[in-house]
């Protein structure tokens, strides 16, 4: 009896891991509908090709022609006003440059004018002053002057927003700086004064009987011109026996004290040689010559001299 041959059965290919998820491939695959794809494709090529019709063709070119019209106009005009514009530019540089000049010639022509009223005041009194016109001159600052005399540096404290209490400003408002003040300086000229000084300047500034030494918010003011710190005194006279007479006086002591309470720097010496510009102008008030024979007397050859440094 023949033997069949086994009959071997075909084994099935294995099953995809995501066989059961045909129909979410599917829809991933294909997330648009066919019609709507094809839908799609048709309203793209008729938006973005060219008008086929001639009356679009026609307002296209019509635009494109306006457009151009409007780019070559704003391009003309702007060539057009470009020289307009820096011409008038031009003229208004050249105006400033000429009121510039202008108002430079005048200052020069009052200070000019200003240095002449000057030398004529400061003539008047040495040719009207007799015997003692140089003497006046001095005294009314009219003139230079050299000699010896002491010079005296006031200057601010290092931490000018500290000071110590119990010193001679503790009334004032300003008694918790280390701020030189106008009285300050005010006191020292006067100290110098008494002491002997003939003739005094400050930062250069000479000093008259008619010069105000006054403050504006925290700067020094003499004569309406501001003072910058350091602040040199220079006085003419008897070097050492101004420097005693001054250290000595109340005023002296006065400054002393402030070095000591709110460290305000002073330094004092005595000089050889000192000089002292003249006083930039003179204002004469009321004067009156004094005839032989005339006395001294109340009312008599007095002048109005106005407020001094005090």
């Amino acid at each position: 009896m023949s033997q069949q041959s086994p009959i071997r059965s075909t084994a099935s290919p294995p099953a995809r891991p995501d066989a059961s998820m045909s129909l979410l491939n599917n829809v991933m695959d294909h997330s648009l509908d066919d019609g709507y794809a094809e839908a799609a494709a048709r309203r793209d090529a008729e938006e973005g090709g060219l008008p086929r019709t001639l009356r679009a063709k026609l307002g296209l070119a019509a635009g494109l022609v306006l457009a151009a019209v409007v780019v070559t106009v704003g391009a003309a005009q702007a060539r057009i006003a470009a020289p307009v514009v820096a011409k008038e530019r031009d003229e208004l540089i050249n105006r400033v440059d000429t009121e510039t000049s202008r108002a430079d010639a005048l200052e020069k022509s009052v200070d000019k004018l200003r240095k002449d009223v000057g030398d004529r005041q400061r003539a008047a009194l040495r040719n009207h002053g007799g015997d003692k016109g140089a003497l006046v001159a001095l005294l009314a600052g009219a003139t230079e002057v050299h000699g010896p005399g002491v010079k005296l540096v006031v200057d601010d404290a290092k931490d000018t927003e500290s000071g110590g209490g119990g010193g001679p400003r503790e009334n004032s408002d300003f008694s918790d700086t280390g701020r030189v003040r106008d009285r300050d300086v005010q006191r020292v000229v006067n100290g110098l004064w008494e002491s002997g000084a003939e003739a005094i300047a400050i930062n250069g500034q000479r000093l008259t009987a008619l010069s105000a030494i006054r403050a504006a918010g925290d700067a020094i003011l003499v004569d309406n011109r501001p003072l910058v710190p350091p602040y040199t005194l220079l006085a003419v006279g008897n070097a050492k026996k101004l420097s005693t007479a001054f250290l000595d006086s109340a005023d002296g002591q006065y400054l002393h004290s402030l070095k000591d309470n709110f460290g305000i720097r002073t330094s004092i010496s005595d000089r050889d040689e000192v000089r002292l510009p003249a006083a930039p102008s003179l204002i004469v008030r009321i004067a009156e010559p004094r005839t032989a024979g005339t006395g001294t007397g109340a009312g008599q050859g007095t002048a109005d001299t106005g407020k001094g440094t005090s």
